[in-house]
């Protein structure tokens, strides 16, 4: 037998099928492009997204048929939603996490509640980014389609409703609503009042590893799966990326090193303290019952893509002659120690503890002898600069940690975790699995199916760690002059951001 874990993300649909020692069976990859009918709009269809979940999991099916799927554990990134009528049909594109229409709505979302007030409820800080302000955005702009819906449903949840089950949304999803008490892990009337959105109108929050249904014949046939394979409820996925890192005890945390960086810490208790607002961090709750989790995050990988989609057309050639990597082929270009360069990665904006949307990519230090590879790796200085401060910010809440587990494209980057280990001071690890988002919705499935017993215990059996960079105390007093400059860049240049 085996599980299987989908992740659905924002610019593609992963599945992957494990044994029950987590050893990875087959996976399958389903991409999938946004739309832009607007400024500051962005939107799918849903039917897009549907169709690559279906594609996915049963070509991952199809080739573990000696070894067939028992459960199957769905995570999806937050934020997202689909507003839909009473037969579960939408009546409307999917609104995306990277859409920000709704900046007055946010605004006034704050103004009515407060930041603290909403921080408090939620634990998080009033943005353009989560669901209750778009939908707050639909009432105002198409009040048709708020009043026609009868729901308005994540991605995962959608899904859900596509194989016939409840529109169930774990707790950690819920979490990303912005109208989510992560206390009493239900819908805050207090918000909802404000908005005008009765709960009926949402999700139904569940814990993680709620048995959603089995799938009947008819949807099972439709998935490639077979008929009665139990489909269980994940969560978001950086809490399952932490479960499939192992990242699930203090003095660890998991980072999610893509698009965005994002560092997942865990604790018994939500962060809603002062210094966490003040931090700009994010408190709500993990997949795991009676945990919560806190994350910070910045704008990443997109600054490593641009500058290589950009700069570097004759690596890339070179690199595609020779069958190697291109970012593999660069990195063993780069000049040892350190650039002297400081360069801020905000193509995108910052993140925390600002948010900056106004901020911008920057690089300073540029000489007669500078090439695209001390740019190259002074980027990736600058990427780990950030996850410093990030960890910084992190430690004051939710205490101290040794270890960051990372994955995701950049953790292939073994330069980039040596630089990481030695300017934050943590260690930096790697695991066997390549698809932690996929193993820890199937070990969540497991779970919930009944194949394993404590979620704990499993993850200490089947995580297996690969790789490990120790901090480097010779190398991190290299670049105390370099860390230090690039705390004082984003500062000073605040004024000019302002103008």
């Amino acid at each position: 037998m085996s599980l299987m874990g989908v992740d659905i993300g924002s610019s593609r649909c992963k599945a992957a099928a494990f044994d029950l020692s987590g050893q990875l069976l087959a996976d399958a990859v389903s991409e999938y492009s946004p739309e832009f009918p607007g400024p500051s709009m962005v939107e799918m269809s849903p039917e897009t997204i549907w169709q690559a979940v279906k594609s996915s999991a049963s070509l991952v099916a199809s080739k573990v048929q000696a070894d067939p799927v028992v459960a199957i554990g769905l995570s999806s990134h937050g934020e997202t939603f689909v507003p839909i009528d009473q037969k579960g049909e939408p009546i409307g594109n999917a609104i995306l996490n990277a859409d920000s229409r709704a900046e007055a709505e946010a605004a006034w979302l704050e103004q009515e509640l407060g930041r603290k007030r909403i921080f408090q409820i939620t634990g998080l800080i009033p943005d353009t980014m989560f669901t209750i302000a778009k939908i707050c955005w639909l009432r105002a702009h198409q009040p048709r389609v708020f009043s026609s819906a009868s729901r308005f449903v994540g991605i995962s949840d959608y899904c859900l409703l596509r194989m016939g089950l409840p529109p169930y949304m774990g707790y950690s999803l819920a979490s990303r609503v912005m109208a989510f008490d992560v206390r009493a892990c239900r819908w805050s009337e207090e918000i909802l009042k404000l908005t005008g959105v009765l709960a009926d109108r949402l999700p139904i929050p569940v814990q993680a590893g709620t048995v959603a249904g089995k799938l009947s014949q008819s949807a099972a046939k439709k998935m490639g799966l077979r008929p009665g394979t139990a489909v269980v409820v994940g969560g978001h996925d950086q809490t399952c990326g932490a479960v499939g890192m192992g990242a699930i005890e203090p003095g660890m945390v998991s980072e999610s090193i893509g698009t965005y960086e994002a560092l997942t810490a865990i604790s018994d208790q939500p962060c809603l303290d002062d210094a966490s607002l003040a931090a700009g961090l994010n408190s709500g709750c993990h997949v795991l019952s009676g945990k919560y989790a806190t994350i910070a995050y910045f704008p990443s990988g997109v600054m490593v893509k641009w500058f290589c989609d950009n700069l570097c057309a004759d690596d890339a050639a070179e690199a595609a002659e020779l069958g190697k990597d291109l970012y593999q082929l660069i990195e063993e270009r780069a000049p040892e120690g350190p650039t002297g360069l400081c360069i801020l990665p905000h193509l995108i904006g910052s993140g925390n503890p600002d948010f900056d949307r106004k901020a911008s990519g920057v690089m300073v230090g540029l000489n007669q002898t500078s090439t695209r590879y001390h740019m190259y790796k002074g980027i990736l200085e600058g990427l780990a600069c950030e996850t410093a401060m990030a960890a910084q910010l992190l430690e004051r809440s939710v205490g101290s940690f040794d270890t960051i587990r990372a994955f995701g494209g950049g953790a292939r980057s073994a330069l980039g975790l040596r630089l990481r280990a030695a300017i934050t001071g943590k260690r930096m690890q790697t695991v066997q699995s390549p698809e932690a988002v996929c193993l820890g919705a199937a070990i969540l499935a497991g779970a919930g199916q009944g194949v394993y017993g404590s979620i704990e215990e499993t993850v200490r059996q089947v995580v297996k760690v690969a790789e490990t960079f120790e901090p480097d105390s010779d190398l991190a007093q290299a670049y105390a002059r370099q860390l230090q400059q690039y705390r004082l860049l984003y500062s000073c240049l605040a004024p000019v951001r302002q103008v």
